[in-house]
């Protein structure tokens, strides 16, 4: 129940997919004030039926009438059917949460992590739409959001180490097989990546743009300069897809505008929304994406000063991509709705 007593009608687009399902968890698991649950799919996942607590409940299509008497719409879908379902959504009366890239860059559309600007989340109100920023950009910004706002920040450097579930189940199921045929001594088969995944790292997400730089490196540079509402940041990004099945780990580097320490910076994240701060390196203790699955913060580690430079600092950030980078991120953006908003 809501902390005004209200429950809320909520929909969820894509409900079949990975996040549509971690999306179904994380309700759950905060105890969303859920009255109906629809859930949303595609022609083919017709007549399946999807857990929810004690419930099961079947899936309906998603169509543009399908939202009537919905508060809340948590989009997963992918853009193209954003783009295509989600004003009909608004249009039926739901303030629409969108996971995809749809509409991220839009400059009447907020593009929110709870933990770094709910203040963003009132300008849904312009077009009833609240877009989830990337996975990558969520937990860095996580991460970095105390510096930033006690140092300032100059300059971010940002290498990735992505995992294969964010491409999706069929990228999950790739690195697998890769994986069985390697040790069987067969043939590897490739079909998601332009190479083989398998014991292979990829400097290559999403497709390559004029500048040299990929689509994922620039949502990253882009997103990080409207949620700090700061576009005199500079943000360079190369982002790498690595053989691990869930994860995304970060090697982050920023210049602060002014000086702080590797303790002072440790104790700041100590204490900050979202942060479990994982720093001991003498013991071989540092955030691993093995130890990320399944959690709801974001881990932080090698906090170190950067001795090259004069306001240097270093920083390993890794989180669940299909939670906080996804599903959680998304449900506690509904949360702020529900509680200020509605």
């Amino acid at each position: 129940m809501s902390e005004h007593g209200r429950k809320y009608n909520v929909a969820v687009a894509g409900a079949t997919g990975a996040v549509g399902g971690a999306m179904l968890d994380v309700l759950a698991r905060l105890d969303f004030p859920v009255n109906e649950l629809r859930f949303l799919a595609s022609e083919r996942s017709l007549g399946k039926k999807l857990k929810f607590k004690d419930l099961e409940i079947p899936v309906r299509l998603l169509s543009k009438d399908a939202f009537d008497g919905i508060d809340i719409a948590l989009f997963s879908a992918g853009a193209a059917r954003s783009l295509e379902f989600a004003p009909a959504a608004v249009a039926a009366g739901a303030v629409v949460i969108d996971n995809s890239s749809a509409y991220r860059m839009d400059d009447d559309i907020p593009l929110v992590v709870p933990e770094v600007n709910p203040h963003a989340i009132s300008q849904y109100k312009n077009r009833g739409i609240i877009a989830n920023p990337n996975c990558s950009t969520i937990q860095m910004l996580v991460a970095l959001k105390p510096i930033y706002d006690r140092a300032g920040i100059n300059r971010i450097v940002i290498s990735t180490y992505q995992a294969v579930s964010g491409t999706g189940a069929k990228a999950i199921a790739e690195l697998e097989s890769q994986v069985k045929a390697y040790a069987a001594g067969e043939p590897i088969q490739k079909n998601v990546y332009p190479h083989q995944i398998a014991f292979n790292c990829l400097p290559h997400i999403d497709s390559f743009l004029d500048n040299g730089y990929t689509k994922e490196e620039m949502k990253m540079v882009n997103e990080t300069r409207k949620i700090f509402e700061d576009s005199a940041i500079g943000v360079t990004a190369t982002t790498v897809r690595v053989p691990v099945f869930y994860g995304h780990s970060e090697s982050v580097n920023i210049e602060t505008a002014e000086k702080i320490t590797a303790a002072e910076v440790k104790e700041l994240l100590a204490t900050a929304p979202g942060v479990k701060v994982v720093d001991e390196p003498s013991l071989s203790i540092y955030p691993l994406a093995l130890d990320c699955a399944g959690k709801f913060e974001t881990l932080v580690g090698r906090i170190r000063e950067d001795e090259s430079i004069e306001n240097g600092i270093n920083l390993w950030v890794v989180a669940d991509n299909i939670l906080k980078g996804a599903a959680l991120n998304a449900v506690q953006i509904a949360e702020i709705v529900a509680r200020d908003y509605l």
